[in-house]
């Protein structure tokens, strides 16, 4: 290449360079807007999730917990649009905005740390709230079924079959003792099919509350992490100006 066509060919391309940097400029700033939005709609998520507020029921607390943790890729996302460029083509506002976000991040980090023991403590709670439901339905239908057994057990025949008549339904041809005998059996697979279907209920549901409480403790332990790495990386947006 000679010399006059290099001459040529460097203004060129200096001007291609800023073109892409004013571009780079105009891009940034809709980055950053985006990210201030999804912020502001993360906070409306927050305030709706919170009104009116239950404190003290483990229900509550335990599903606006794993709420507040499957929302957190919002806020993550706009604190990373919020950020890009560090300082490069800043409005003045934004200077003292970014020094509260920044320490806003440290916040959520400690609030979400704060979050695991009461997860953890509510997973417990529910567990044994649950169990004692179960329980005492299981009781109550079982103890309906022994009083039908033991009526059924003092029946005279005439009470029987006076039973069977009430219900649309005849000995066909079976003695009453029979009949007595096949309904008691009924019976006795009734109480013990309440009892498995407990058993299956209390597995179920402690699994599902199992699953949900590891799976939202764990977010809430890796948000904590990710929040605390973006105050550590934006310690220059907490230098004063």
């Amino acid at each position: 290449m000679t010399k006059s066509s290099s001459d040529k060919f460097i203004p060129g391309l200096v001007q291609e360079l800023q073109e892409f940097a004013f571009s780079q400029i105009g891009s940034t700033r809709i980055l950053r807007m985006l990210g201030y939005g999804l912020l502001l709609l993360a906070l409306f998520d927050v305030v709706e999730m919170l009104v009116p507020p239950n404190f003290m029921n483990p229900v509550w607390e335990f599903q606006t917990f794993g709420a507040l943790v499957e929302r957190v890729p919002v806020p993550l996302i706009g604190l990373a649009l919020i950020f890009y460029g560090e300082l490069h083509s800043r409005s003045k506002w934004e200077f003292l905005s970014l020094k509260l976000i920044s320490w806003l991040t440290l916040l959520l980090a400690l609030i979400f740390l704060l979050l695991i023991p009461l997860g953890i403590g509510n997973t417990v709670r529910l567990s044994k709230q649950s169990a004692a439901q179960i329980t005492n339905v299981s009781k109550q239908q079982l103890s309906q079924a022994e009083q039908v057994e033991q009526k059924l057990s003092e029946a005279t025949p005439e009470q029987i079959s006076n039973f069977l008549k009430a219900q649309g339904r005849s000995l066909d041809g079976k003695s009453t003792q029979e009949v007595k005998t096949q309904i008691l059996s009924e019976v006795s697979k009734a109480k013990s099919q309440i009892q498995n279907q407990a058993k299956a209920t209390q597995s179920s549901q402690g699994l599902n509350l199992l699953k949900n409480s590891v799976k939202w403790n764990l977010g809430a332990l890796v948000s904590a992490a990710l929040f605390f790495s973006f105050w550590k990386a934006t310690q220059w947006a907490r230098i004063s100006r």
